[in-house]
Parts: C-alpha cells; sequence; structure tokens
C-alpha cells in the first residue's frame, strides 16, 4: 500500500495558547482516520492546515505527488449571489455539470437555480458535500461532515464513505458514524496524539487501558516524590556531595507527579425541580404553513419521567412542534394544557447571543453569583465551569474566541443551572465533543424529570430516549415504542418487496484494493441508471404534490407507493454511485 501522506514535527499555537506540538503521523492510501478531542483544542485547525486553509508554526507537510485533495470546512461558505448551481460548480470541473445535478438530487436539492442565500443550514451542507466530493478526490478532509444532516443523509453519506476508494480524514462526534467508516482514531490531548488502529469501538477500549496505565504511573510518581522531597529538604550541606543528576531527575519527577492522564469524564450533578403529576396534554393540535402541513390533529398526554426523541427529515416540522409546546409559535388549531409545575429548559439549536467582549465565568455569573446543586450543595460559577471542562484558564477566555463546540457548552451550562424540570433539547449534540456528548448523556440518563430531545445523532438517541417521534411528513407523527436501532431494525423487518430485492451492502473496500473500470454491461447499467432516478424523482415530486393537496381520495395507496419509490430510489442511487467510481 502506498504512502499518501507525511506529517512531521508539527505544532501550532493560538495566541498564548499551545493547541499541540511535535505532532507527527502518516496515512497510507485508502485509510479512512477520524480525528477526535474536545472542544478548542485545535481538531479544526489541524484539518485546515492539512488542507492548505491554514499555516502551521513548525513542521513540515507531505502529500504524494499530485494528490487531489477535497476539503469541507466546518462551516461552508458560498457567494450570496451566486445560484445552487453556480455556488456547486466552484472549483469544479464544467464536464461534472450533470453528475453533479444528480448528486444534489439524490441529496435533496432538486431546484438548482435557487438563490444559495435561501438554502438552509442542512441545505448548505448537503451543497457543500457533494461539491466537495463530485470531483472524487484522492484525498477528503471532513470537518463534521454530519451536522446538520438529517438521519438519512447521514446515513447514505456513510455508506457512501464506507465504499469509496478515497483515503479519509474526518473530525466528527457522530460515533456510529466514527465506527462503521474509520479504520483509525487519532486522539489529539495534552499536546500531543495518541493513534489507535481499529474503530471508534476499538479506540475507546485502548483508550481506557491508557489512561489507567497513566494513572498508575502518575500515583507511582507521587509515592516517590514524597521520599526524595525528604531528601531536598534537608540542609543544601548535607546534599552538597550528591550527584546533580539526583536534582535534575527530582525535578522531571515533581514534573509527572503534577501531570494527569487524559481529560477524565466528570459527572454533572445539577438537580431538577419537583415536577407534578400533569405535565402537558396536547389535543387536536394542527399547524400549517400555507399548503405545507407540520402537524395535524395532534394529540398525546405526556407522562412523568417520559424521555422522547424526535426524528424525521430536515424541514418537516420538528423544532415547530416544539416551539409550540413552549408558546413560542400559536397552532392554527388544538390546544397545549402544560402543568403548573413544569419548568422547561430549552437548548435552541440557534444558539444565545453571548456577548463577545465577555469572559466566559461573567456569562455564568451574570446569572447567578452561586449554583444550587441540590440537596443543599450550591458552588461558585468557576466551580461549576470546570463540570463543563471549562479550566479555569477557559474561563477567562473572551467568548469572541471560543470555539462552536466550546459555545455550545456554555449555551448547555446556562441551561441546566437554573434546575429545569422538563429539558427541550433542540440539536444539542451539534458541535459538541465526544467527551461532552458522554457527559450529557450521563447526566439525561440519571435525570428526574422529563426531556424531548430532537437529534440526528443515532448512538445519542439510543443512550436516551424511552421512545420516539417520527415526523413522516404531512403533518403525520408515527409514536414509535423504542429507540432509533430499534425503529430501523423495525423498518427492515416491516420493509416491502422492493426492498428485499436490493443488493446486498458492499463491505468496505481494503484499502489496498482498487476497483476495475467499467464491463460493457455496467456501462450500459450506468446509462440506465441515470433515466430511472430522474423518473422515480419524478414521480416522488408528484405523488409530494398530491400529499399537499390535501386530497384524501387514494391517499393509503399514494402512500404505499411513495414508500416503494423511496426505497426504489436508495437502491438505484447507491447502485448509480458505485458504478460512477469505476468512471
Amino acid at each position: 500500500m502506498a504512502n499518501i501522506l507525511n506529517v512531521e514535527n508539527l505544532s501550532k499555537s493560538v495566541g498564548d495558547s499551545l493547541l499541540w506540538q511535535n505532532v507527527t503521523f502518516g496515512m497510507d492510501e485508502g485509510d479512512k482516520v477520524g480525528v477526535v478531542a474536545r472542544n478548542g483544542i485545535g481538531k479544526s485547525t489541524l484539518l485546515a492546515i492539512l488542507a492548505g486553509a491554514d499555516s502551521a508554526d513548525s513542521g513540515k507537510i507531505v502529500y504524494r505527488g499530485n494528490t487531489r485533495i477535497g476539503y469541507l470546512p466546518q462551516e461552508p461558505r458560498f457567494d450570496s449571489s451566486a445560484t445552487v448551481m453556480e455556488a456547486s460548480m466552484q472549483g469544479v470541473a464544467a464536464d461534472s455539470r450533470d453528475k453533479l445535478v444528480r448528486l444534489l438530487t439524490m441529496m435533496g436539492i432538486s431546484d438548482v437555480t435557487a438563490p444559495a442565500s435561501t438554502l438552509s443550514g442542512g441545505q448548505r451542507k448537503r451543497l457543500a458535500i457533494a461539491r466537495t466530493i463530485i470531483s472524487e478526490p484522492d484525498f477528503l478532509i471532513l470537518d463534521e461532515p454530519t451536522n446538520h444532516l438529517d438521519i438519512s443523509t447521514i446515513e447514505w453519506l456513510e455508506n457512501y464513505l464506507g465504499r469509496s476508494r478515497a483515503t479519509l480524514l474526518m473530525v466528527t462526534h457522530d460515533r456510529y458514524f466514527l465506527d462503521r467508516v474509520c479504520n483509525r482514531i487519532i486522539e489529539i490531548d495534552n499536546h500531543t496524539i495518541y493513534t489507535v488502529d481499529g474503530n471508534y469501538a476499538e479506540y475507546l477500549r485502548r483508550r481506557a487501558e491508557r489512561i489507567e496505565a497513566m494513572e498508575t504511573d502518575v500515583l507511582r510518581a507521587r509515592n516517590t516524590l514524597r521520599r526524595e522531597q525528604d531528601w531536598m529538604n534537608r540542609q543544601p550541606q548535607a546534599r552538597g556531595g550528591k550527584a546533580k543528576y539526583r536534582i535534575d531527575a527530582y525535578h522531571e519527577l515533581r514534573e509527572r507527579a503534577r501531570g494527569t492522564a487524559a481529560q477524565k469524564d466528570v459527572a454533572l450533578e445539577v438537580t431538577s425541580s419537583r415536577i407534578g403529576s400533569k405535565i402537558f396534554e396536547a389535543r387536536g393540535v394542527t399547524k400549517c404553513f400555507g399548503d405545507r402541513c407540520v402537524l395535524r390533529d395532534f394529540s398525546y398526554t405526556f407522562a412523568r419521567g417520559e424521555k422522547i426523541g424526535i426524528v424525521g427529515p430536515n424541514g418537516v416540522g420538528k423544532s415547530t412542534f416544539i416551539k409550540m409546546l413552549m408558546g413560542l409559535v400559536a397552532a392554527d388549531a388544538g390546544t397545549w394544557d402544560i402543568g403548573t409545575t413544569v419548568r422547561f429548559g430549552y437548548y435552541s439549536q440557534d444558539g444565545i447571543d453571548f456577548d463577545p467582549r465577555k469572559k466566559v465565568v461573567d456569562a455564568v455569573t451574570e446569572i447567578a453569583e452561586d449554583i444550587d446543586l441540590g440537596d443543599g450543595r450550591r458552588v461558585a460559577p468557576m466551580q461549576y465551569l470546570q463540570k463543563f471542562l471549562f479550566s479555569p484558564a477557559d474561563q477567562q477566555k473572551y467568548i469572541a474566541r471560543l470555539s462552536g463546540g466550546e459555545r455550545c457548552r456554555l449555551h448547555l451550562a446556562t441551561v441546566l443551572m437554573r434546575q429545569p424540570n422538563f429539558l427541550i433539547l433542540d440539536e444539542p449534540t451539534n458541535d459538541l465533543d465526544i467527551v461532552t456528548l458522554g457527559i450529557v448523556e450521563q447526566y439525561l440518563a440519571d435525570f428526574k424529570g422529563c426531556a424531548i430531545v430532537i437529534s440526528h445523532d443515532r448512538y445519542f438517541l439510543d443512550n436516551i430516549v424511552d421512545h420516539l417521534f417520527v415526523f413522516e411528513g404531512d403533518g403525520i407523527v408515527r409514536d414509535f415504542p423504542g429507540n432509533y436501532s430499534g425503529y430501523r431494525e423495525w423498518l427492515a423487518a416491516n420493509a416491502r418487496p422492493a426492498t428485499e430485492q436490493k443488493s446486498e451492502p458492499a463491505k468496505p473496500r481494503r484499502k489496498d484494493e482498487r476497483p476495475p473500470k467499467m464491463t460493457f454491461k455496467e456501462r450500459r447499467e450506468f446509462e440506465a441508471l441515470g433515466a430511472e432516478i430522474e423518473a422515480l424523482n419524478a414521480e416522488k415530486s408528484q405523488i409530494e404534490e398530491f400529499f399537499n393537496s390535501g386530497a384524501t381520495e387514494g391517499y393509503a395507496e399514494k402512500s404505499q407507493r411513495y414508500s416503494a419509490v423511496c426505497d426504489e430510489l436508495d437502491a438505484k442511487e447507491m447502485r448509480w454511485l458505485e458504478l460512477s467510481e469505476k468512471e
């Protein structure tokens, strides 16, 4: 297998803060590597430097000659005056236009003449992904590719990257994505990197072993330090004849004893206020925007202690649902009856407007001089913020200098410090690092109140929720009794015959294996697939127009056909992508 990238002694600081130093690693052709670390450690900076969009303080980066690099930044930018097609074609060869249009359609963007400025966050991310992968680069650098994507698009991308022959380096907090795509994990911690061959599950096992070994070493160093400290405390003349190496060794030992292992998981101890037996009851709630209905005659009685996940495609009305529950958006019909003891804690995916001129600790202190942890325990803001992985030094940072993930952590801290008993979390996993996600998951597992969670993070949903509200479109909400993996298994078990005709999913290609060129038969199939996909998309659009029309006659048949069309499209689009790599 051929080497494609060598990184030697790379170092980077931002102001007075050292991100990492003397980072050295290599990648072979076909490697799929995930980068994990806490927010603010410099993951995005590392990727930007490797993509040529930023520069290191020192070190060397060497790619194999003629390596084509595709880079997806965490926040893609487009010319605000450009159309979707114009924005997509920036940096893309003109003869890729037809292939790009088809790829955009497969990812749910059909109007390529619309202004790029009108796209939602999820659509912008899909457009950027399509633009990045369309030219089939040899080396893909992806920074949080799953952020703002709905679950179906994440699973499509996961399947695509698993099959792709491109070498991949990415940052993502999606743990299923890491587990199913990557064959190596790089962790940045304590200004250096640790590399584990294997997927995310193997990384977790090896990381636990490393932390245990480091803690043992620190404990041993501290025990030895006590003896050496006694010697150092003696009168100078008592150690005058001792070798200088022992004094030097003492100082090295003190540094080892002071050192800590990789960031330990901490537990959030903030308790919830008491919640009564009545939570909320929805009766016949309906909400439409013109011809598009997001909720139709919805009724539900929420019980104490429930934790519900909300899933569905982007734009189907998930965020509108929780804003209606909180009284931020009015229903067209029906009522919400909220219990008098309910105290909402709302984490919005839009974030909150922190004053960028203030320091992190000031943002919390302005809300409360001390924070109630329950059971008579109170802590100062600085102690509280450490539970959200803000070190004393981090707390003195100006908010303007925080990374996206650090701002999310601060947002979450300000939500939980008010002791809500009903948490409403709208995409809480966007931009949060894996360590913080684990802390939040443990908090929610122990949380005695109620929770509604909108998330595209399948791992997060599996660990947290009791059941799901599945938003299927046209105002229809299915109540599924289980977590997300259970829902996927149910879908597979109840799939229609069209899905049974799908080919078996291809196993990830070995990194030294190259796909052969198309045979004559495959070329004919590839050309036919283009027309078939176009026809199926047209039929899908027609059925969606029927749904939006409000017509009821033949609704069941149309709904059944719609599911079959979507299944056929999934199979044919994946086959089209598989063959396109042989061009």
